[in-house]
């Protein structure tokens, strides 16, 4: 039986990191942030607040910060991996040696890798020699911010491994922050990162001065579009109905605080992408994997209109205009 966590490690200190680890130890476990700067390190350890990512946001005590990926490593139970998703092979080939042999990795991270179109679990498990029974993956409705300040908010952990499941479950439940399990790790990624693509389009569409009608039937096709990718590559349908599915997809395509959603915005208003990564100085996953999503999407013979209209938009300089003009003519089919 695998055992329950006493001790974890948080690579990085972003936003959703740092939430993380304030659930993990809100749970009950000893947490080690890692910070790649040193002074936002000692900042943390010393002020119980990341003021960078998450201001104002009190940190509880069972959080500590280091900038020594070694010191975070040693003698953790469960590694959680929370960076840019296009930058986590070259970033776990520096750490894989410091993870403990046993380790439980925990990917946070929600996109596709440009190049190989391989899922972070994959990336994970070829980087580390890991198992794929001690790889899990953690997916839903989870805009940082909101859980940070103790708003109710449920999630998916996804892991082929049933016992070890169940103990990131407990590890992470709190009286704000209620894990469901599911053994569908390939339903829940794929949920994760093209959710990220549509809410692209979403934005796009707010951008524009479009209202709920648009933003509902994109929220709906791209469901759509999600389900028939996650269908050819053996994803249960189940899983697109749920937190891993819509529920991440209506979060992120809804709120202001989503940061894909926020991008697509300011192109929709005419910013080029340089402006508005100028603009918004934070990751938005989407605009890279929208490539790579569409890559596995063609290898598998999946139509994904949003999909390759968002790559047009962000990286063949098709304007947001012209976007919706070409998905609303294209020919009429069944539902």
């Amino acid at each position: 039986m695998t055992r329950a966590v006493a001790r974890a490690a948080v690579l990085s200190a972003g936003s959703w990191g740092t939430t993380f680890a304030k659930v993990l130890a809100d749970a009950g476990s000893e947490v080690t942030l890692f910070a790649r700067r040193p002074e936002l390190a000692a900042a943390i350890t010393a002020d119980r607040e990341n003021a960078d990512y998450l201001p104002g946001v009190r940190l509880p005590d069972g959080v500590t910060a280091t900038d020594d990926a070694a010191r975070a490593l040693d003698g953790a139970d469960l590694v959680v991996l929370s960076i840019p998703s296009q930058s986590l092979r070259e970033n776990l080939a520096d750490w894989a040696h410091l993870v403990p042999a046993d380790a439980t990795l925990l990917s946070l991270m929600k996109g596709i890798e440009l190049g190989t179109t391989r899922r972070m679990s994959e990336v994970v498990c070829e980087v580390t020699g890991a198992h794929p029974d001690r790889v899990a993956v953690l997916s839903g409705p989870n805009l940082a911010r909101e859980i940070a300040e103790e708003q109710p908010s449920a999630t998916v952990i996804a892991c082929a491994d049933t016992d070890r499941a169940e103990a990131l479950q407990a590890a992470c439940h709190t009286r704000y922050f209620r894990p469901y399990t599911n053994p569908d790790v390939v339903g829940c990624e794929l949920g994760g990162a093209v959710k990220n693509v549509i809410a692209l389009a979403a934005g796009v569409a707010e951008g524009l001065g479009f209202g709920d009608n648009t933003r509902a039937s994109l929220i709906t096709r791209g469901l759509a579009e999600t389900a028939r990718l996650g269908q050819a590559l053996g994803a249960d349908p189940l899983t697109f109905a749920g937190l891993a599915g819509l529920g991440d997809l209506v979060a992120t395509c809804s709120s202001p605080l989503s940061r894909n959603r926020t991008f697509g915005e300011h192109l929709g208003r005419g910013m080029s992408i340089e402006e508005t990564v100028a603009a918004t100085r934070q990751t938005a996953e989407g605009v890279k994997s929208c490539r790579s999503v569409l890559d596995l999407a063609q290898a598998h013979g999946v139509d994904v209109p949003i999909t390759e209209a968002v790559v047009r938009v962000c990286h063949e300089g098709e304007s947001p205009v012209q976007m919706v003009r070409e998905i609303m003519s294209r020919e009429a089919k069944s539902e």
